[in-house]
C-alpha cells in the first residue's frame, strides 16, 4: 500500500486537521485514488509530521476549470490563500480530505533525522511505500499517539 508524503503550508496542515479544509490543492496533474493515505508534513517553522487524511473525490483539470468547480463546493475551504500556490499552472490535482486525524504527538523533523539520518522532507509531495522507514516510524508512533 502507497502513502502519500505531502509538504504542506502549517495554516493548511491545522484547516485540514481542524476540519474547515476540505480539499488540497496540488499543482500539476498527481496520480492519486480515493481512500490513498495521505501523510501531512507542515512545514516551516513547524517542520513536522502532523497528522493524517484519506483521499475522497481527485479532480484534475485546467486551474480555472477546478478553481471555479471547488468555488461552488459549499464549505470547500478553498480561500484566496490558496490562490498564490496554483497561480500560473496548467493543471491541478484538487484531493478531497476524508477523515483527517491530528497526531498528538507531532513527528519533528529533529526526531525524524534520529531514526533516519538522512530524511530531507519533501519540496511538494513523495510516494511512501510500505517498507519505506518513514512510514514505519509514523506507523510505530501515529499508533501509539492517537
Amino acid at each position: 500500500m502507497l502513502a502519500l508524503l505531502l509538504s504542506i503550508r502549517p495554516i493548511f496542515a491545522d484547516q485540514i486537521l481542524k476540519g474547515t479544509k476540505k480539499f488540497e490543492l496540488r499543482r500539476g496533474h498527481i496520480r492519486i485514488l480515493p481512500r490513498t493515505r495521505i501523510i501531512l508534513y507542515s512545514s516551516h517553522p513547524v517542520k513536522a509530521i502532523v497528522g493524517e487524511f484519506r483521499a475522497g473525490r481527485v479532480f484534475v483539470g485546467s486551474l480555472g476549470a477546478i478553481w471555479n468547480h471547488l468555488r461552488r463546493i459549499e464549505d470547500s475551504g478553498i480561500s484566496e490563500l490558496d490562490w498564490p500556490y496554483v497561480k500560473g499552472s496548467r493543471i491541478i490535482t484538487a484531493i478531497e480530505v476524508v477523515a483527517p486525524l491530528r497526531y498528538k504527538t507531532p513527528l519533528t523533523l529533529n526526531l525524524i533525522r534520529s531514526y533516519i539520518p538522512n530524511f530531507r522532507p519533501p519540496q511538494s509531495y513523495k510516494w511512501l511505500r510500505k517498507n519505506d522507514p518513514l512510514l514505519k516510524l509514523i506507523d510505530s508512533f501515529s499508533h501509539s499517539t492517537r
